[in-house]
């Protein structure tokens, strides 16, 4: 085969196109997500997704316009399929993760189709959005909780709040801001409680930023 057919000139955009969305991608991921959450499960799933939604936008579009396809169609229906992946899935998402989750598709997809403008204006788009992201981290703190099942119901009274702080922070080795309480059981004496601390570690699990207890957490043995 002919190295000069290998490199067309649509192989060539789409390798610039995709380095330039790699790099933006990875600087978004590595520099600004992870910092923070030390989430390896999250990293794995946006590098990997920004990947994937590059070449099948990039190459659904290149495929339509040999076809002689509508392209605006085709795009339209590529994105719902795309939007539509982050419904379906097992576990509640937090919010940071589907901004930033958001956030990669949208660059990848940008990447993907903007093909009338030049690189240079790609890049500058891109920045705009990496920049916004680092404004956000910069000035946002992001405040972390945890749902924890409270066995002692008798302290979840407002009048004995303090108590209530002082028993998490010693049975939890947190630094607790504040208490919200949730849904009681007085069938078993225990309490639903949202726990916002300070987080003083260097990396969080998944188990932090679980949203809500399943029937199987609720469950006694």
């Amino acid at each position: 085969m002919d190295i000069q057919q290998f490199f067309t000139d649509e192989f060539i955009e789409m390798a610039v196109r995709f380095i330039i969305c790699t790099a933006f991608n990875w600087l978004i991921i590595d520099r600004l997500y992870y910092q923070k959450s030390k989430r390896r499960d999250f990293y794995f799933t946006f590098l990997l997704t920004s990947i994937a939604i590059f070449f099948l936008v990039f190459y659904m579009i290149f495929g339509l316009d040999k076809l002689g396809g509508k392209t605006s169609m085709g795009i339209g229906i590529g994105l719902f399929g795309i939007f539509s992946i982050m419904r379906y899935r097992t576990d509640a998402m937090p919010v940071r993760e589907m901004t930033y989750l958001f956030v990669i598709i949208s660059l990848s997809v940008i990447n993907a189709i903007a093909s009338s403008v030049t690189p240079a204006e790609i890049i500058v788009t891109d920045f705009v959005v990496a920049f916004s992201v680092w404004i956000c981290e910069k000035r946002l703190h992001i405040q972390y909780s945890k749902l924890v099942q409270y066995d002692r119901i008798e302290l979840v009274k407002p009048e004995r709040y303090e108590d209530l702080k002082k028993d998490i922070e010693q049975r939890l080795g947190l630094d607790v801001i504040k208490i919200e309480v949730g849904a009681v059981d007085f069938l078993r004496d225990m309490a639903v409680i949202r726990v916002y601390y300070r987080n003083n570690r260097t990396h969080s699990s998944s188990v932090d930023h679980k949203l809500k207890f399943t029937k199987e957490d609720l469950t006694t043995v």
